[in-house]
């Protein structure tokens, strides 16, 4: 599996950082966002190092697939049933700080104010 030492998602996978984990199987690992925008502020990212949603091929369609349907569950399940938001800043210009591919799936009880979220 393709990682980065230097990547810090990526150390957060090998377990070298610490992290709130929600859920983990052998593809994917989602924690909680150390800088929540809502309650509700998860980051779903893929254990191979991907640096970001530019590029992805068609070999990924499984993978990101997987990342977006559990993106409804894991919301659900983490107080917010009604509606979530789900974020992938790609790029520069889409305002990615890290990268690494990640949802930001982010959620309340209550409607959000308009916000993005960074990273």
């Amino acid at each position: 599996m393709k990682s980065d030492p230097h990547c810090i998602f990526c150390k957060i996978v090998a377990g070298t950082i610490p992290s709130r984990k929600v859920y983990e199987d052998e593809e994917v690992l989602v924690f909680h966002d150390i800088e929540p925008v809502a309650p509700v502020h998860l980051l779903i990212i893929p254990k191979e190092h991907v640096p970001s949603m530019a590029e992805l091929s068609f070999d990924h369609t499984a993978l990101i697939g997987r990342m977006m349907v559990m993106a409804g569950r894991l919301a659900t399940e983490q107080g917010s049933p009604d509606g979530f938001r789900l974020i992938a800043n790609t790029g520069r210009i889409g305002r990615q700080d890290v990268y690494h591919l990640h949802l930001h799936v982010i959620g309340s009880s209550q409607p959000l104010p308009g916000m993005i979220a960074r990273s």
